[in-house]
């Protein structure tokens, strides 16, 4: 007695639940210029390792014992290897009622949530939804109360792995805050929205008719810095993913992975001796810095277009992952806005999540100033940044690059835990800036002057001569006046000693909350 006839059967309806929701559907998906969630898995796994779980699952034609048909169910999960390492997946198919929730069964995305916070390896979310519908109510034979949709399993699975949300299409409702719901997110270009609610229903509860496109496109929603990062394609988007990953554990219980290295860790680039100019008021790349010190190629930026007065991102240093910030003088002079500080707080929690060591290359003049910024609450989200940064214990080191001005300078510092710092030729700091504080704190002394403009400058290039950093060194003040060119070897050495403490941190921690 032999169980083919079964098996036959059972491949008989995978292959019908692989056909999603027919030729047609998908012919006008793919004329969107939009992959099937298939075609997307395909492109996420490492060959031949792709383990669907739930693949039945659907809503079934029966002509008596015999299957007619089966529309499966829009919400593809399982396993697959993304180079070399596990992970679990969910994604959403559009070519099933738009992704609605009416047309899943079960619960299969809590289901693939569980199996992964249970068995700890990333998750990967690849959304392509439009969230609840009334169909539902008819469907159920009720309404319902909203209790949290979940998100209570969302929030553990941040404490515990590696979490990615790819918005691959137009997102509402519940799947737009899965977007926000991960460590990392990005959309594609010209084809994803996310949106709480699509353009019908902002018409009908507002009167202002509007296209999905002018509602949540990346003109908007990464701007906003509500998605981290743009691909350009769905190709790009997969394998940003795929490197996003390749820095991190795959879970809080695991050290970062380490790659061998073939660049030099006692390379000293000599552009360094010049990046920098003496004229305080010129600029300069900061990302021409990080070429030159993190190992050659591996900076991973995270939301390019949001917060653009700070530079954050992902490296290596000598093959081991760290998370990197750096003040960006080009905008805003790099001085901390609320969207930066914001940046510097995700990236933070980032870090501290999952073990990786943080670099900062600071040149912070200070916070933003002005009406907009305190309008905006500047003061507040200069107080949230603070205590992120002094509750944190992660190996840390920073290399004051130039300046460093008031309480935004100051977080540069951390007094507990393993911290160095180190700094270059151009470094210099206080209180408040020279040119600006001269006015005030010898306010009467200028304006008794016969000359008041030449007094103030006359104030002024007294108390830049005392502002060498060698002043401050000899006070200990800084601990470590250093050759730029030492920076790359330097945070080598940093590096090898963090990744010997790194093991005492291992482990989910309860008290530490993420910020989405």
């Amino acid at each position: 007695m032999s169980w083919q006839d079964e098996i036959n059967e059972i491949q008989r309806q995978s292959r019908m639940a692989e056909q999603m929701g027919g030729e047609e559907s998908i012919a006008f998906h793919h004329g969107r210029g939009k992959l099937t969630v298939r075609e997307r898995i395909d492109l996420l796994q490492d060959p031949a390792s792709l383990e669907e779980i739930g693949t039945l699952a659907g809503s079934p034609d029966w002509q008596g014992q015999t299957l007619k048909s089966l529309k499966p169910s829009n919400t593809l999960i399982g396993t697959c290897r993304v180079n070399g390492r596990k992970v679990a997946f969910s994604g959403g198919d559009f070519t099933i009622r738009g992704g609605s929730a009416d047309a899943n069964v079960g619960n299969k995305s809590r289901f693939i949530e569980q199996y992964a916070l249970n068995s700890r390896v990333p998750y990967i979310r690849l959304l392509d939804a439009t969230g609840g519908s009334v169909k539902t109510f008819e469907k159920i034979g009720r309404t319902y109360l909203p209790e949290g949709a979940g998100a209570d399993l969302g929030i553990r699975l941040m404490q515990t792995v590696p979490v990615v949300s790819a918005v691959m299409g137009s997102v509402a409702g519940l799947p737009a805050v899965q977007a926000c719901l991960c460590h990392f997110n990005l959309m594609v270009r010209n084809t994803s929205q996310v949106f709480v609610a699509g353009p019908k229903v902002v018409e009908q509860a507002t009167g202002q008719a509007i296209t999905k496109e002018d509602l949540g496109d990346e003109r908007i929603q990464v701007k906003n810095g509500v998605i981290m990062n743009l691909a350009d394609d769905e190709a790009d988007a997969i394998n940003q993913i795929k490197r996003f990953l390749s820095y991190l554990p795959s879970s809080v219980h695991e050290l970062p992975p380490v790659i061998d290295c073939e660049d030099d860790s006692d390379r000293r680039d000599q552009s360094l001796m010049s990046i920098v100019p003496k004229n305080r008021r010129q600029i300069y790349d900061p990302r021409k810095i990080l070429q030159a010190v993190l190992d050659q190629d591996s900076f991973f930026e995270i939301g390019p277009y949001y917060g653009k007065a700070r530079v954050t991102g992902l490296a290596r240093i000598n093959g081991m992952p760290c998370a990197v910030m750096a003040n960006n003088p080009k905008f805003n002079g790099g001085s901390m806005d609320i969207a930066a500080g914001e940046k510097t707080i995700r990236l933070v929690e980032l870090s501290e999540t999952f073990n990786l060591p943080l670099i900062y290359f600071a040149d912070e003049p200070g916070f933003s100033v002005g009406q907009q910024q305190e309008i905006a609450g500047i003061v507040r989200a200069g107080a949230r940044v603070l205590t992120k940064i002094h509750n944190s214990s992660m190996p840390y080191a920073c290399i004051v690059i130039r300046q460093l001005y008031g309480v935004a300078g100051g977080l540069h510092h951390r007094e507990k835990g393993f911290y160095r710092r180190y700094a270059w030729p151009s470094t210099h700091g206080g209180s408040m800036h020279i040119e600006g504080g001269t006015a005030i704190a010898y306010k009467r002394e200028i304006e008794s002057a016969t000359d008041p403009e030449a007094k103030r400058q006359e104030i002024e290039d007294r108390l830049q001569a005392i502002s060498s950093p060698l002043r401050n060194a000899h006070a200990f003040g800084i601990e470590n006046m250093i050759d730029p060119r030492d920076t790359r070897p330097l945070l080598s050495e940093f590096m090898a000693d963090a990744y010997r403490l790194l093991p005492e941190s291992l482990g989910e921690s309860p008290g530490l909350s993420y910020t989405p």
